[in-house]
């Protein structure tokens, strides 16, 4: 049967914004819990609380925690690793978890006869946002759980400390602070959980300081442990202001782990340890032009896991990823099978299997193990089930195109796709280009029902990694130093400006849009360009100077230093760049959507923008979401935060559908 010809936009989809919202989000924090397989897992119908879910031996999947408990932590306010367990033959496992409203720890015996309710080990603060922790190791044998310690000495997102502590498990410090066993103290801003080698003797974790991200440079510390349990001889023993290490471990024969771009790729390294404990020379295991790790946004993020016969699992690739099993003798790299194009960076070993979160083109995330033995894998848990027919998924293509003084920029084009709908001859359909967030990250090539809602109507997407984006080399991600919204709205406007040269898409129905770093490209876009018909703009920065002097947490409070430059020294380059300070440029139409929750980018700066573009005759309209922060995870929000976009893409191409909620835009 021929597919009907109609307007791109007007075609209809199952992929309504409903049923996108229920399947947002994706398996987290994987953890090996003795024969259990152990992750936290999205729950949008649950006003977007985290579970943490157990597979068992016999593949049943369950909770460990009903609702209301919410595994999330709020460290670095991006979060980090929750939880940790440990298996008791006897007693059955012990948990210990960040709970979200409070960010207390709380430890947990799922199987006990009892039923008792978690109980807390950490006391809540009065002072600022509280205690915070993430990142834990449980260490029965010293009957403490160690882990990364945030503490607000005072109001302001930077009074704040971070250490390594020990919290006992005897629940002594859920009324008491000073029952708390700093390990390490505050000389560094940042510092991840401790990896404790396997004698018990040693542990190392990263740091690094302001101005710094994680992925300018990060130092690797290493300290003794005496047998009371308290660190000695701290030192550093690899990193540095310009080289990042995001992740480090230990083998099974006591031999430090590392990953660093000293070359320029993130790559794997394995040093000795002398009998003195000085740390020799980091050896490169697979030497490559392929990233072995990605940026630190969150604290114990897992790119490689050493497993029990001698071989590492790794994250590996450039654009793409996957997972690969390194033989360290011979630097061989041997990768699993299966349709997957992304390796989440979570990854858990259980004897000579390995787990991780991967997603395809035409798969969600779900979590896939690899038996090493046999070079087999296979789907242990948050399968991916078809919501609708795949025929209404997009085809992704990666693409590379030419930005301005010729250098690459990498996308992945999401054309039109319906079953039984196809555009009139000659009619171009409409584009919007997505920025992704961070501006250090990376648009995955994975399953999106997001972009199933547009494309599935007959509006193409393109997702552009601009210059800045992680999985293509330092050299790549570095482009954007000093240069944000500048580079970024270049590279996203040569990529729509090809799409609409090669007849891919309508020139006169492009949109925009963003979240987060993303929102601020579409945002400057639209003041900075006469590319875009329209554009969506999603918890955003706005406001440069404000952002850099209090408007914004800890973590990303010198960001801009590298992103635009230090303010003391550019001043006017953050009033030039900030699209608050140019409302008067813009000429199409916007919607705005804002988390009013949100302390990284806090709705301050949303209310300024609006202020200045009211009275100029330019539609917009405003959707601000109570109990939403940085990130909707609620399916209310999301579904009604879909419905809105397309309704700015209906009103602006001039789309005809009557199934869209009605947007009230001012002018």
């Amino acid at each position: 049967m021929e597919p009907t010809e109609a307007a791109h936009g007007s075609w209809p989809s199952p992929v309504d914004a409903a049923l996108t919202a229920a399947h947002d989000g994706r398996p987290e924090y994987l953890g090996a819990v003795g024969d259990e397989l152990w992750w936290t897992a999205p729950r949008p119908a649950e006003g977007g609380r985290r579970a943490l879910v157990r597979r068992r031996a016999d593949g049943t999947e369950d909770g460990v925690l009903p609702a209301p408990w919410n595994v999330r932590s709020r460290v670095i306010e991006y979060g980090g690793q929750p939880w940790a367990a440990v298996a008791r033959p006897a007693d059955g496992p012990l948990v210990v978890f960040a709970h979200f409203p409070d960010q207390r720890l709380y430890a947990y015996e799922p199987d006990a006869a009892d039923g008792a309710e978690p109980r807390p080990l950490t006391p809540v603060s009065a002072v600022g946002d509280g205690l915070r922790w993430a990142d834990p190791v449980v260490r029965p044998e010293l009957g403490e759980v160690w882990c990364v310690l945030e503490e607000f000495t005072g109001p302001a997102p930077t009074d704040v400390r971070r250490v390594l502590a020990a919290v006992p498990l005897d629940g002594s410090a859920a009324e008491d602070r000073t029952a708390v066993r700093e390990l390490t103290d505050a000389r560094h801003r940042f510092v991840t959980g401790p990896r404790v080698s396997p004698d018990g003797r040693r542990v190392a974790w990263i740091a690094w300081d302001h101005p710094r991200m994680p992925w300018d440079g990060t130092e690797v510390r290493l300290a003794g442990i005496a047998p009371d349990g308290t660190l000695r001889d701290a030192r550093t023993v690899a990193g540095g202001p310009a080289e990042s290490i995001p992740q480090v471990d230990w083998d099974a024969e006591g031999r430090l782990l590392l990953v660093s771009d000293r070359t320029g790729w993130w790559n794997l390294y394995r040093a000795e340890l002398g009998a003195d404990g000085d740390l020799g020379e980091p050896v490169a295991l697979c030497p490559r032009a392929e990233e072995f790790a990605g940026p630190l946004w969150k604290i114990g993020l897992r790119w490689f896991t050493p497993l029990d016969n001698g071989l590492i699992a790794v994250v590996h690739g450039k654009g793409t990823t996957a997972l690969g099993i390194l033989d360290p003798g011979s630097g061989t790299l041997a990768d699993a099978p299966g349709p997957w194009t992304e390796w989440a960076s979570t990854l858990a070993a259980h004897g000579s299997r390995v787990v991780g979160a991967a997603a395809g083109p035409h798969t969600s995330y779900e979590l896939v193990e690899l038996d090493t033995r046999t070079g087999r894998t296979r789907v242990v848990g948050a399968a991916h089930t078809d919501a609708v027919d795949p025929a209404y998924y997009p085809e992704p293509r990666l693409r590379v195109f030419t930005g301005p003084g010729g250098r690459e920029i990498h996308a992945q084009v999401h054309p039109p796709r319906h079953p039984d709908f196809t555009g009139p001859p000659g009619e171009r359909p409409p584009y919007v280009i997505w920025a992704h967030g961070g501006p250090t990250g990376h648009a995955p090539l994975v399953l999106d029902l997001e972009i199933a809602y547009f494309t599935s109507r007959g509006i193409g997407v393109a997702e552009v990694n601009y210059g800045g984006s992680t999985g293509y080399g330092r050299e790549y991600r570095e482009r954007l130093r000093e240069q944000w919204g500048v580079v970024d709205v270049e590279d996203c406007a040569a990529v729509a400006a090809a799409l609409a040269a090669e007849g891919t898409a309508d020139p006169a129905r492009l949109a925009v849009r963003g979240g987060s770093a993303g929102g601020w490209t579409a945002a400057a876009s639209l003041t900075g360009t006469d590319v875009y018909a329209c554009g969506t703009i999603i918890y955003p920065v706005l406001d440069l100077r404000a952002w850099a002097t209090g408007e914004t947490h800890d973590f990303e409070s010198q960001y801009l230093h590298g992103l635009v430059g230090p303010l003391d020294r550019v001043p006017a380059r953050y009033k030039e760049r900030s699209p608050v300070e140019h409302v008067d440029r813009v000429t199409a139409p916007f919607l705005l959507l804002q988390g009013l929750d949100d302390v990284i980018c806090p709705p301050a700066q949303a209310e300024r923008f609006l202020a200045r573009a009211a009275g100029r005759g330019v539609p917009h309209a405003y959707l601000a979401f109570e109990g939403e922060g940085h990130g909707f995870r609620r399916a209310d929000t999301i579904t009604r935060s879909l419905e809105a976009e397309l309704d700015l893409y209906v009103r602006t191409f001039g789309i005809e559908r009557t199934d869209v909620p009605a947007l009230e835009y001012r002018t």
